[in-house]
């Protein structure tokens, strides 16, 4: 039977440093930490398939004017676990 062979390769015994000496990695910006926000009480909306988010106000379900992706960029989102009509509920609480 034939055997394998293996291949050794030269091992260079200097120090390989692939970085230019005079690449200086720049000083990390100092941790300014996010405003604390709070938030007022929640909302409940619901979103279709087609992305058209809805309020309940006044024992009906009225359109809302924002949608769902821009609550997301003011406001704090959960997505509750429960549908109505195929539709997913969420609540949303708005910035103070």
């Amino acid at each position: 039977m034939a055997q394998k062979r293996r291949v050794f390769k030269k091992r260079n015994d200097k120090p390989r440093n692939d970085r230019p000496s005079y690449a200086r990695p720049e000083p990390a910006a100092p941790y300014v930490p996010k405003p604390v926000v709070t938030y007022g009480k929640p909302t409940m909306l619901l979103e279709d398939t087609l992305r058209n988010t809805f309020e309940f106000k006044g024992g009906t379900w009225i359109p809302f004017a924002m949608s769902i992706a821009d609550c997301r960029r003011d406001c704090l989102v959960k997505e509750l676990s429960q549908k109505v009509n195929q539709m997913t509920r969420y609540e949303v609480r708005f910035p103070i």
